[in-house]
Formats: C-alpha cells, sequence, structure tokens
C-alpha cells in the first residue's frame, strides 16, 4: 500500500512540483504565475496612484496562498471574506485586517466571527438592520473583543443594505452605542454593475453609487459620526470609486485571475479587460478524450469543474476551437479543421472564476511550462 502521507498523482493531487504543465492530471486549474503577478503588481500601482487601500476580496480565490502574495506582491491593506466560516479560515492562516462584506445575523455565526476575533485581528461585518446590533455587541462583549461594523447602503443591486438615510443614521447611531462594536464606516458597492460590458454603462451606474454614498456620508456628519472606511468597487467598477473622493477602499478580486466574462467588458478605450487592461491568470486545463464525431472533439472539463453561469469558457490562443456544450463529465469543442487529437491538452479559460475556483480542491502554478507549487484551495466549501 502506498505512504498515506505522499500524495499520489491523479488521486490526491493533479501534479507534483518540477513536472512539465505537459504531464499534469486534468482537468485542474492552472495558474500562469508571471500574468498573476503582473495582474497584482498593476493593481497595487493604479491603487497607490489613486491614493485608496486595496482590499482584496477572497471569496474570488479561496485560497490564504493567493492572498498572501496579494498581500506581499500587491500591496493589499487586508483582504475581503464573504461567509464567517471562510473568513474563520484566513484567520487561522494569521490574516489580521479581515471585512466579511455581508451581514452576520445567526447566533451560531455571530459566535464564531467573535471568537476568531482576538485581540490584534481587526474583523469587520456589515449591518443593514438595527436588530441585528444588540446580537452583534452582547457576543463582541461575552468573548471580551471588538467588532468592527459598516453600515452598508443599498446602490442599486436591490440585494442588502440600507436605502433610506434616516435608517442609516439610527442603525449607525446603535452600533457607537453598543458595547463591544465600533462603527467604522460604509459599504457601498453595487454588484449588478461589475460585468456591464459597455464602460459609459457602467460609469453612469456609479456615478448615482457615488452621489448616493456622498448623501449617506453627509447625513453621518450632520448626526456627528465619522467614516474612517468608505469601502466599494470591484473589478469592473473601482476606477470610478478610487477616482471619487469619497471611497479609501476598494474590494477589487477577480482581476488577480480574470475569467471570461470580465474579459469581455471594456475600458474607456472601448478595448477588452483581457486584451489592454489584465491577462488571463487562471486556466481550466483540460485533456481531449474523443474524437469519434467529425468536426468535434469532447474533452474531460464538463460541468463538475466549472461554473457556467457566466457564459461557457473560452479556448486560450488556439484559433478555430470553440467550446460550445457541456454535461456533468463532458466538454464539446468545435473543431472543424480537425486540430485536436485525443490526449492533447488546452487551457480554457473559465467563464467565471470565483464558483469555478470553489469546485477545486488545489492550484497548479506554473511558470515557463514547469510546476512551480501547489497551492491548496483552503476555503473551498466554506459557506457558512
Amino acid at each position: 500500500m502506498p505512504d498515506s502521507s505522499d500524495p499520489e498523482i491523479g488521486f490526491d493531487v493533479p501534479a507534483r512540483v518540477g513536472m512539465a504543465l505537459e504531464e499534469v492530471q486534468t482537468p485542474c486549474l492552472i495558474v500562469d504565475l508571471d500574468a498573476f503577478e503582473a495582474n497584482l503588481t498593476r493593481m497595487c500601482q493604479m491603487a497607490d496612484a489613486s491614493k485608496v487601500g486595496l482590499r482584496a476580496h477572497a471569496k474570488m480565490h479561496k485560497s490564504a496562498d493567493v492572498a498572501r502574495r496579494q498581500i506581499e506582491i500587491g500591496g493589499a491593506i487586508g483582504i475581503c471574506c464573504q461567509k464567517v466560516s471562510e473568513a474563520e479560515v484566513f484567520a487561522r492562516a494569521g490574516f489580521d485586517n479581515i471585512l466579511i462584506t455581508n451581514q452576520v445575523c445567526d447566533p451560531v455565526k455571530i459566535g464564531r466571527m467573535a471568537a476568531f476575533c482576538q485581540p490584534g485581528k481587526r474583523i469587520i461585518c456589515c449591518v443593514d438592520d438595527i436588530n441585528n446590533v444588540a446580537n452583534l455587541s452582547a457576543a463582541a462583549t461575552k468573548s471580551q473583543v471588538t467588532i468592527e461594523c459598516l453600515v452598508e447602503l443599498e446602490c442599486g443591486t436591490q440585494r442588502c443594505g440600507v436605502s433610506d438615510l434616516d435608517d442609516l443614521v439610527k442603525i449607525a447611531k446603535a452600533i457607537v452605542a453598543a458595547p463591544g462594536l465600533k462603527f467604522t464606516g460604509l459599504q457601498a458597492y453595487n454588484g449588478r454593475v461589475q460585468h456591464h460590458q459597455s464602460f459609459a454603462d457602467r460609469k453612469g451606474v456609479e456615478a448615482d453609487v457615488v452621489a448616493m454614498t456622498r448623501s449617506a456620508i453627509a447625513a453621518l456628519e450632520h448626526a456627528n459620526i465619522s467614516c474612517e472606511i468608505v469601502s466599494g468597487g470591484g473589478t469592473g467598477s473601482f476606477t470610478f470609486e478610487a477616482s471619487s473622493g469619497l471611497f479609501n477602499e476598494i474590494q477589487c478580486g477577480s482581476y488577480a485571475f480574470m475569467d471570461a466574462d470580465y474579459g469581455r467588458i471594456e475600458n474607456a478605450n472601448g478595448q477588452r479587460f483581457d486584451r489592454a487592461e489584465w491577462q488571463n491568470a487562471l486556466f481550466l486545463w483540460t485533456s481531449i478524450v474523443s474524437t469519434a464525431q467529425k468536426g468535434r472533439a469532447v474533452c474531460d472539463a464538463g460541468l463538475k469543474v466549472q461554473s457556467v453561469d457566466s457564459g461557457l469558457p473560452v479556448v486560450f490562443e488556439r484559433e478555430g476551437l470553440v467550446y460550445i456544450q457541456c454535461s456533468d463529465e463532458h466538454g464539446v469543442i468545435e473543431d472543424s479543421a480537425g486540430i485536436l487529437a485525443v490526449n492533447d491538452k488546452i487551457k480554457l479559460v473559465p467563464g467565471h472564476c470565483d464558483p469555478t475556483c470553489n469546485l477545486h480542491d488545489w492550484y497548479v502554478c506554473v511558470r515557463g511550462g514547469i510546476v512551480e507549487a501547489l497551492w491548496p484551495v483552503s476555503a473551498r466549501g466554506k459557506a457558512f
């Protein structure tokens, strides 16, 4: 029997360090380290130029290794998470500045958050319900910690957040008065606008977000409440928040990997993001398993290894090949010229990186065609 402590390639892990890319088992996620690091460096430079902090969104990749490099190479001041269990993975991994960009209402979840909000760790969550304040305060007081709170402003997504400014001020006042809590500021984020292809459309929507945020800050100032943090913005909109003079944090995530959906949106010059702004750094590495049907090839990357909610994946830098449909275990590629043969391997750019990453255990990190590292998807499945 093999040693259980020695991971088996093709069973436990898809690759080992030093292996050539062509030897890596499929389907798996590949990170092109040169492109990844270039994206981190570029975002760092853009945030610095705008004098805003980058709070990188770790819900995208769910990996402590990726997040560390977003801080070390990319200059991130901290990270965002979306769920309490996800944040706890990063807290246990040593991250000490975490914003949970979500409401934490369930008593068990509040208790867990308070438990890892220990001295030296800055843990922030969002609030949009005044009744939530007392429960957060009770847990923080019991654990003898301080939980920081951002009141979330509804910015057009019609999901979470406060629309009425009087309600916003009431919640902020309640947080200020609550033992164990600290009112830290506002979250103002419009998720729907991030993927609008037109730059002009995104600019128009974000002008409304900035106007709403300005009104919210003014209402709080009228009540003698100041905002230390005004946080929001994503990969598709952060330039608008960063140039507003109001926001001092941006919450970008997908810039690091760049999926096919984000790649299609346009910059101010009408150029695609994946050609003019960011590099594709995340790929679904897949093998051809059949060419029995004329004009078609079948690969081993189907629905179980990718999310297609934002569209099908795109074949990377292979002219004449189009991924056209998928089932549980297979993907069908249009190959009218008969380019592909069984056991050929190709790169796919996932349609939506976040849920695709959550389906995998490992990132195979490659530089110059050689595997340099394997990074676990540390918070995979942490949806509590």
